[in-house]
């Protein structure tokens, strides 16, 4: 299907592609990966013909019809479905000209082609799509105009996929979804009948919908069999063994080099120095792996701790009109360590949620208690547009440490993870990624007791995300996360709130129950209509079940993932004591000491065997439930 050959292209004196080569075959579901600004939305361009290549070749089958979302969202008059169905510019020919033409044999051909290409069912299809990205069937008859920028993007996508090109181009096509349309995405991408190369951060997005990964790494690609994770063990297992055979390699240039310079001189030696710098001159060196750094994000700790709970809702209801709240009869309580992630497709309230926790919103009725000097940071991505454009990463710290030094600030600057060189860098040139970076170090700024994060991923490469998992996971306070990036959410949270019907409840299940209901749902909607067999539960009861059976495992899960929790606290324990027992002035000056040392060391031993045992059992009668679960 898609071929790139030896393709070089550079940029302001920089080179992305260098002598880069791949072949995609057709039907393939590609994912596409590297770190930002590594030049895989070039390859696009180069890919559709937008820009050329210095050298090399695209190769692509003649008449392929390729497809890609638009740039600018359509803000036209028209309905959403309409929009959609005019993507198909085959089908709204024929239609159009199905009006008007008078010719027997032209309108036969024109009705044939019409049922060829299933321009009846089209409406239905269409509708289907906008349904999966969120908008209901009252929503697609309103005109584009009335949506923001970000739901016209989901049009855009929208009919991009209802076009059905031989090679479908999505670039990052979950910054515009929420977790529930990411999750259809998947499922769509996955069942798609032709080419997907698919830009994406979105670590379950590619490891469910693709079956072959390319990497951009240093100007070169290079394909891997599977979705992200095989990838991921793929290439660490290349870079140990490359490290090796440099090693290897590195050693036995040494040696050569070694006999050269000692015998060089030597007559009796001399043929044998020269066959050995001959042998140098043709071993080709092995490149070292070069795998750039990813800054670590850090969040001050809370200034100060606060007794539980934190925040505390008795029969609260909010919105934005007193006679139409969105969320009522609201009862929960947030405590000092809850890490909470929101679930709920958009517009039911996940935003109106955390404003309402936030403060940015009053409640219309209940009570709503704070803890005294509750510090709460809060972070949404239309707050990127609040850094001054003209302002450096400097600038805006300085304005929060008026007393400090020039070196303090910069201090503080560099803690947020901006390396000298960007520090002094406008908001407006910074990328995506550092003013996200820019705007959490900000919002955190004060040392929160809880962190209230809206969608902070959307412009984080997958390193980045690791990065900031790792913050989450390290700081000592609260957390409420809304994300479309279901690994965010699975690796740092521990409860799930569902915001649906006007409320917000507790969810018991995990992501995979909670997808197993989104996608059952998505699947009933495409098939309404079709009618189903009175005899005995439907398909979809019989999903529905199972997800419930498999919520029913949420305890026994909780549980095993609280010993894991325990028994990495226990081996840092033994890490920590281990250390302290090295010291050999410890014997010596003070040899009580290392008596007790030794002691809790061989307790903390103990309590891991015990946990470590305890673990097995649970894990084990865990799968044979679940393979049950899934067996029925």
């Amino acid at each position: 299907m898609l071929h790139v050959n030896e393709v070089t292209y550079r940029i302001a004196g920089r080179t992305l592609l260098d002598g880069a080569s791949i072949a995609l075959p057709d039907g393939v579901k590609a994912g596409f990966v590297g770190r930002n600004g590594t030049g895989k939305t070039t390859l696009f361009k180069l890919v559709t013909g937008d820009i050329a290549p210095e050298s090399g070749t695209i190769g692509l089958p003649r008449g392929v019809k390729i497809g890609q979302v638009a740039q600018e969202a359509p803000g036209t008059e028209q309905s959403l479905i309409e929009f959609v169905l005019q993507a198909d510019t085959e089908r709204a020919a024929l239609m159009a000209e199905a009006e008007t033409a008078s010719d027997p044999h032209r309108i036969a051909e024109i009705q044939i082609r019409l049922a060829d290409i299933g321009a009846h069912a089209a409406e239905a299809r269409a509708g289907t799509i906008l349904s999966g990205l969120g908008f209901d069937a009252e929503a697609q008859l309103r005109p584009c105009s009335a949506f923001s920028g970000g739901w016209r993007m989901r049009v855009a996508l929208a009919a991009v996929l209802f076009s059905e090109p031989d090679l479908l181009l999505l670039d990052e096509p979950t910054n515009y979804l929420d977790l529930e349309g990411t999750m259809w995405l998947e499922n769509y991408v996955a069942r798609y009948p032709h080419t997907v190369f698919l830009i994406s951060h979105d670590r379950d997005l590619l490891n469910r919908a693709v079956d072959m990964i390319v990497h951009l790494d240093q100007g070169k690609l290079v394909a891997y069999r599977g979705g992200y994770d095989s990838f991921d063990r793929q290439r660490r297992e290349k870079q140990a063994l490359q490290s090796k055979l440099k090693k290897k390699q590195d050693d036995q240039r040494k040696h050569l080099q070694a006999f050269v310079d000692r015998f060089k001189a030597k007559a009796s030696k001399a043929r044998q120095a020269q066959s050995r710098m001959k042998a140098l001159e043709k071993m080709q060196p092995i490149a070292g792996i070069v795998d750039s750094d990813v800054t670590p994000f850090s969040f001050p700790p809370p200034a100060r701790i606060l007794a539980p709970p934190i925040i505390a809702l008795d029969n609260v209801s909010v919105g934005y009109e007193t006679d139409k709240p969105i969320l009522k009869r609201l009862d929960l309580r947030i405590d000092t360590e809850d890490r909470i992630g929101l679930l709920g497709a958009n517009g039911n309230g996940k935003s109106t949620f955390a404003k309402l926790l936030s403060g940015r919103l009053a409640p219309f009725s209940g009570t709503m208690r704070r803890a005294d000097k509750l510090e709460i940071a809060f972070f949404a991505q239309h707050q990127l547009d609040d850094l001054q454009p003209a302002e450096s990463a400097v600038q805006h710290v300085r304005m929060l440490m008026r007393d400090a030094s020039e070196a303090q600030v910069r201090s503080r600057v560099g803690a947020m993870g901006f390396p000298t060189a960007k520090m002094d860098t406008p908001a407006r040139d910074l990328s995506g990624g550092e003013r996200a970076r820019l705007l959490l170090g900000i919002a955190t700024f004060r040392g929160a007791n809880l962190l209230i994060l809206d969608e902070p991923t959307n412009h984080l490469d997958i390193d980045s995300r690791e990065a900031l998992t790792q913050a989450l996971n390290e700081y000592p306070g609260a957390v409420i996360l809304i994300s479309h990036d279901r690994h965010l959410i699975e690796a740092s949270v521990d409860r799930l709130l569902l915001v649906a019907n006007g409320g917000v409840e507790n969810f018991e299940g995990d992501m995979d129950d909670y997808r197993s209901l989104i996608v059952q749902g998505s699947d009933s909607r495409s098939r309404s209509g079709g009618g189903e067999s009175a005899k005995g539960p439907s398909a979809q009861e019989r999903r529905r079940e199972s997800a419930q059976r498999r919520a029913g495992l949420a305890p026994l899960r909780k549980r095993i993932k609280d010993i894991e929790t325990l028994m990495e606290k226990l081996k840092k324990e033994i890490q920590r004591l281990d250390a302290a027992l090295a010291d050999p002035s410890l014997y010596s000056g003070a040899p009580t000491k290392a008596a007790f040392l030794s002691k809790d060391r061989a307790d903390a031993v103990r309590k891991l065997g015990e946990q470590e045992e305890t673990w097995l059992e649970l894990s084990t009668r865990y799968e044979e439930e679940a393979a049950a679960v899934e067996a029925d």
